[in-house]
């Protein structure tokens, strides 16, 4: 259980994500996330990294529990801290990042994908941002880079969630495959990336990063003020009390 990290193929590297039961992950798993894709992309020898998952789904994000058991501004601080190093850590990966998506990605999820360079995704994947009904704002940033800019207001503002074809529609999923394949998926196209000269493929990242639209680290720490302004308000408590009265597993 944790974040672990191997190397299948010459030049890839997998690290994978393991909090059971639904991969909501405790402010410190953010960190460790955070920890081993950069230490993965720091590695001379990887020219590629795959970001992948074990379990129910991809991603619930933060720990809701976790943030319902503290008794001041720690948990809530740690989990906006501890996300945006880890979406930092996919962004600024010095080499490609293939996000393999099974199940859910929801909330930190969506951070974590939206931040990756190419994303593989199984059927029965679906993406969404239900961080209204847990108290919580966030990930507009990174929904944004995956669908057009009205559908990302309709997500943000319903909870609704979009499956992997209807992304792949929008160009933001490379592609959709059985969910038996996609470690097999995302593996194939890792390695073709990584058979490129790794020099080059680390200006190429420099490069593509250095000419994106929008600074995504200075807009998610932007949305994540008013995270902590619902947090301070009462109206997050509130919320999640609710939440965690229906008990949705899946998205826990």
């Amino acid at each position: 259980m944790g974040v672990s990290t191997s190397a299948p193929d010459d030049g890839v590297t997998v690290v994978t994500v393991d909090f059971p039961p639904v991969n909501a992950l405790p402010v410190q798993g953010w960190y460790d996330l955070a920890a081993a894709v950069r230490s993965a992309g720091a590695d001379p020898k990887t020219r590629c990294v795959v970001l992948t998952a074990e379990g129910r789904g991809f991603n619930a994000g933060v720990d809701i529990k976790e943030l319902q058991r503290a008794t001041g501004p720690e948990a809530i601080l740690g989990a906006n801290h501890g996300c945006a190093e880890a979406f930092s850590a996919v962004y600024d990966c010095a080499v490609p990042v293939v996000a393999a998506v099974h199940g859910f990605c929801l909330g930190g999820g969506v951070g974590l994908v939206g931040n990756a360079d190419a994303v593989v995704a199984s059927e029965d994947a679906s993406f969404g941002l239900p961080e209204l009904d847990r108290g919580a704002l966030g990930a507009a940033t990174h929904l944004a880079r995956l669908v057009p800019q009205h559908l990302m207001r309709t997500l943000y503002y319903t909870s609704r969630t979009v499956t992997a074809e209807e992304l792949h529609r929008h160009g933001s999923v490379w592609r959709v495959v059985p969910r038996a394949r996609l470690r097999t998926a995302a593996l194939e196209l890792a390695r073709e990336i990584a058979a490129k000269d790794g020099r080059l493929l680390r200006l190429a990242k420099a490069a593509i990063n250095g000419i994106d639209p929008v600074d995504v680290r200075r807009a998610y720490r932007f949305e994540q003020g008013f995270t902590f302004e619902a947090n301070l308000s009462g109206v997050a408590d509130e919320v999640r009390d609710a939440f965690g009265s229906d008990r949705q597993e899946e998205q826990a």
